[in-house]
């Protein structure tokens, strides 16, 4: 008895450390960085696009939907709590069971996930649309699940066996700029009414225990973002491209008000919990707050530097959450419009990326306009330098580390400080986009390929012109020095990849046999070898000196836009629009491994000065870095790494509780006084 006693004691003791450690892992998890990573990826830089934003049931958690996942905020602390992914396609909605526990999220995958809302674990997926999912809501009772996607259907799940109760069809495919079909539901208070919003600028309402259709709402001039129920379930709210939102007689489908003062498309309307607001965040970057009874304009408290994609008032009403393509997520004091928390790291997609050549920074080209630096061991953004005027297609280090050069489709390439972030030159000659930009080794030296059809060269110095390529028939999408400097190639979308003398401009080589454009080039270290990457999904190895295809590279299933070689030569990376990378070897142009995790195209690669790792930058707003050669872990010699994993977790804490009384030789007697008892549990707590 006096055993058990002890034994239950020691138990509960166990439960309390569990407990302990549960907080202490939540803590030590909340760096973004290494939250919800894919397999065989280290980190993670940026948070990718946001979408939505929604509160749950008892306000006290925040669901911020980005195109990777959807990340989960203490919205009392501002705290990062969990990234809940796992889709394969971009996240597009999320919503939350009445009492919480159950989070459903819609995806470009054409499915649905349901999650438990607690422990961030997949309960159930739900198949069926044959397109993306634009948008879900849940019934009152958490029973059934509504769904509109981008091929033109509502349906109703239910959500315990997952299975289809019924679709609902009508609304015409049109494409909405951004999404096609129906791209907002919602569900009456009393749960009789259903409302979607469509890319065809209809909304209509549907009775939803028989599916017939009751009105249909017409007056936008363009495709509906958005729409939301008032909490009496009387009056539905729409927001469109066309800059208005619209109030509407949920019960007659006629027209109240039209709310009009932003001049630019509306992406999201929320009703106030008391119904007496309602709330319209647009891309003009603001929130605007109006009378829901009389459409009168209230006030703009909230705005952002970029367009606002998503607005909701938190449950009790005392909160407002916004996201913006700015990069952010805030929350605002409802009742005083004063900033409360600002969620960081939310960014464009990214088109060009690279390493810094001590491999400490990585540096990300923009859909936003922006360059972007990171610290590449805490993740950190260290610099955003602003200046171009449209998307950042390529970017590079010099061989020294202290220019960074970035082409751009605003037909200009910049020169950078690579430590103060300050702009050296802007070379404006080219008269279309530039899609490559490449240093000479030297660095001295710069080359740019263009949509113009030429390559040019530049003094790196004086930002002076030095030579112009052409020869092209087609846009250049790629260029590259040879490891001496005196050979440049280029990547064309006439098909063919090219190779010209440095110092008279004259063509050398011309490599044939791609069946659409060359995106990427590159040389092997020993220059011996040409490596490209093409839009007709293969990547090709070249001999430099006769021409001849050594190797033709296969698996990828969609354009392969980016390709880079390791530092030695003996492997080459490319990044595909499939959203995979791949490593191959050189000399047999064998596969060697596949990286999946990017929810989007991945439209550059880039090794490390190690060769260890590999980024891939992609359009769902994220860099991946990738362990090259995942190392076994050695054991740490430490007699609190109880299983000899190399790691002392909560796994060691286990195996010590499971042995809790035991005597002599014992791996979980860690301090060696011949017994296992709650001082080898707290030693294995100690050392986590």
């Amino acid at each position: 008895m006096e055993k058990l006693r002890v034994k239950t004691i020691l138990f509960s003791i166990l439960v309390t450390l569990l407990a302990v450690f549960a907080v202490l892992t939540n803590t030590f998890a909340q760096d973004y960085t290494t939250l919800g990573l894919p397999e065989g990826a280290k980190a993670r830089l940026g948070k990718g696009k946001i979408n939505e934003i929604k509160y749950s049931p008892d306000s006290t958690r925040l669901a911020v939907v980005s195109v990777i996942g959807v990340w989960i905020y203490d919205a009392r602390t501002g705290e990062e709590l969990e990234l809940i992914s796992g889709h394969t396609g971009a996240v597009n909605s999320v919503a939350f069971s009445r009492d919480g526990s159950i989070m459903a999220s819609g995806s470009e995958d054409t499915t649905i996930r349901l999650w438990d809302a607690n422990t961030g674990s997949h309960l159930r997926t739900l198949t069926g649309h044959t397109a993306g999912i634009n948008s879900v809501v849940f019934s009152r009772d958490g029973m059934t699940l509504v769904s509109g996607s981008e091929d033109a259907t509502v349906r109703l799940w239910d959500v315990n066996t997952g299975r289809e109760r019924r679709m609902l069809t009508g609304h015409t495919q049109m494409f909405n700029r951004v999404r096609n079909g129906v791209t907002s539901v919602a569900l009456s208070s009393d749960e009789t009414t259903i409302a979607s919003g469509a890319a065809d600028n209809t909304i209509r309402l549907w009775d939803a225990d028989t599916g017939r259709r009751l009105h249909t709402l017409t007056g936008h001039r363009s495709g509906i973002n958005s729409v939301a129920f008032s909490p009496d379930g009387n009056t539905v709210a729409s927001g469109s491209w066309d800059s208005t939102a619209r109030l509407w007689d949920a019960n007659t489908g006629r027209e109240l008000h039209t709310l009009t003062g932003h001049w630019a498309a509306i992406f999201s309307v929320a009703f106030s919990p008391d119904g007496d607001t309602l709330a319209t965040a647009s891309a003009n970057k603001t929130v605007r707050f109006w009378d829901a009874d009389t459409g009168s304009y209230l006030r703009t408290p909230i705005e952002h530097t970029d367009r606002v994609i998503g607005v909701a008032f938190s449950p009790d009403g005392n909160t407002v959450a916004t996201g913006s393509y700015d990069g952010t997520a805030r929350l605002w004091d409802a009742n005083t419009d004063n900033p409360l928390h600002t969620f960081t790291g939310y960014t464009s997609g990214v088109i060009g990326v690279a390493f810094s050549p001590d491999g400490s920074t990585v540096a990300s080209g923009n859909e936003d306009y922006t360059v972007r630096l990171w610290d590449a061991d805490t993740g950190n953004l260290l610099h955003t330098l602003t200046g171009h005027t449209n998307w950042v297609n390529s970017i590079t280090f010099s061989p020294d580390g202290n220019i960074i050069a970035t082409g751009s489709y605003d037909d200009t390439a910049r020169l950078w400080d690579a430590n103060t972030g300050n702009l050296l030159h802007r070379l404006t000659e080219h008269t279309d986009w530039i899609r490559d930009v490449a240093f000479s080794p030297d660095g001295n030296t710069l080359a740019t390929a263009s949509g113009d059809r030429t390559a040019r060269l530049w003094d790196v110095n004086t930002g002076n012109e030095l030579r112009i390529f052409t020869g092209h028939t087609d846009w250049l999408r790629s260029v590259a020095f040879s490891p001496d400097g005196n050979t440049l190639a280029t990547g064309s979308y006439d098909n063919t990849a090219r190779l010209w003398d440095v110092d008279t401009g004259n063509e050398l080589r011309t490599f044939t046999g791609h069946s659409y454009g060359v995106a990427s080039v590159a040389f092997t270290s020993d220059g011996s070898t040409l490596a490209t990457g093409s839009y007709d999904d293969t990547a090709r190895l070249w001999d430099v000196d006769t021409g001849n295809e050594l190797h033709r590279l296969t698996g990828h299933t969609d354009s392969i836009v980016g390709i880079a070689l390791s530092p030695d030569g003996a492997t080459l990376a490319t990044g595909s629009w499939d959203t995979t990378v791949r490593l191959w070897d050189v000399d047999t142009g064998n596969e060697l491994r596949t990286f999946s995790g990017h929810t989007d195209e991945v439209d550059g690669v880039a090794f490390s000065s190690d060769g260890n790792t590999v980024a891939s930058g992609s359009k769902d707003g994220t860099i991946l870095l990738w362990e090259v050669n995942p190392s076994t872990p050695e054991p740490t010699g430490r007699r609190e790494d109880v299983n000899g994993d190399a790691i002392v977790n909560i796994q060691d804490l286990v195996l010590v509780a499971s042995n809790l009384g035991e005597s002599g030789d014992n791996a979980a007697d860690v301090n060696g006084d011949g017994v296992v008892n709650i001082q080898d549990l707290v030693l294995v707590a100690g050392a986590f």
